[in-house]
């Protein structure tokens, strides 16, 4: 069969079957008198055996070596071509995820394009001091695509780095929340604690309810992060979170903090002083939380915050008696 004919059949250009030829890989077995290739069935078959290797990803290099080789052992080399289709993938799916932000950005002109590039290469620099800048200028000048930011921000391991890039996304709107919720819920402890400290800085009511669902994360990180968010949001549902932190002293003075915040409702004071009260009367509790609570107390106004620091003034716990007694003292001053 000549060269056309093999072409026709095969799907093979003329051109591909003469470079074979040239690199030893299909040799035709005949001439014909005027001196054409002429391919045997054979040498048709190996060219097909040639085309299905190069459908895997094998080199012509390496599909001579798999044809030829007696010796040649298949298994190292589609390994090979798993790793180099993974890292394929891996840079086609980063490209494509850069676009979409591209175009998620809006661009107007090529001009845009261009700045939109550099702020996304900014956000990704090694640089920590670039990072900031980019978080930064993403509000000034050409805004940062708000999956950019969210990426950056749960990525991001520089405190300054982190707060300038909450920051932005505070002012970017709530469009990065569903990408933060799913944060929220990551593998990676730090991670989730990035997520809940990134809503915490959003101020629109859909972040709000973020936060009120966080208060039954299994992660007790993003629980105590979003009972200190909420408490100064106002919001009683941190209550029993922020009381929690106090007994277990974690982050004891910012929720003490957020529990006075709480407690300018009147209503919400009385409460949050019962349930101070009820936890200093539980019997498992340490005497140095005890003081905590009652410190607690300090902030706490109305009737029952009086008259649980009257009792404890009497209290056994020496401390805990001086501290309430003090408190009283303050109250009392003219």
């Amino acid at each position: 069969m000549l060269i056309g004919d093999v072409a026709r059949r095969s799907g093979v250009s003329a051109r591909m079957l003469r470079h074979y030829d040239s690199l030893g890989l299909v040799r035709p077995t005949g001439r014909t008198e005027a001196g054409y290739r002429e391919y045997s069935s054979e040498d048709i078959r190996r060219i097909f055996h040639i085309e299905s290797l190069r459908s895997l990803g094998l080199s012509l290099r390496d599909v001579g070596r798999a044809l030829d080789g007696p010796a040649f052992a298949p298994a190292q080399l589609v390994d090979d071509l798993i790793r180099q289709t993974r890292e394929r993938i891996a840079a086609e799916t980063e490209l494509l995820t850069r676009l979409r932000r591209i175009g998620a950005a809006e661009p107007a002109g090529w001009e845009d394009v261009l700045q939109t590039v550099a702020l996304l290469q900014a956000l990704g620099s090694e640089s920590a001091g670039k990072r900031q800048r980019a978080a930064l200028s993403s509000v000034e000048g050409v805004p940062a695509p708000v999956e950019a930011l969210v990426e950056a921000a749960l990525s991001e391991t520089d405190p300054n780095v982190a707060g300038a890039l909450r920051w932005a996304l505070a002012q970017s709107g709530d469009g990065g929340l569903a990408l933060l919720a799913e944060g929220l819920g990551a593998p990676v402890a730090e991670v989730r604690k990035r997520a809940v400290q990134a809503i915490a800085e959003i101020p629109y009511g859909d972040a709000t309810a973020l936060l009120r669902d966080a208060l039954v994360n299994p992660d007790i990180v993003v629980r105590r992060y979003a009972a200190l968010a909420l408490g100064a949001r106002g919001v009683a549902d941190a209550v029993p979170t922020l009381v929690d932190m106090v007994v277990e002293e974690t982050n004891d003075v910012d929720a003490a903090d957020a529990l006075s915040t709480l407690a300018g409702d009147p209503v919400l004071a009385d409460q949050i002083a019962a349930r101070l009260v009820g936890r200093l009367a539980g019997s498992t509790v340490e005497s140095s939380a005890r003081r905590r609570l009652t410190q607690a107390l300090a902030d706490i106004p109305g009737i029952t915050s009086a008259r649980a620091l009257a009792d404890l003034a009497h209290d056994e716990d020496r401390v805990v008696a001086l501290t309430a007694t003090y408190i009283l003292r303050l109250r009392h001053a003219p």
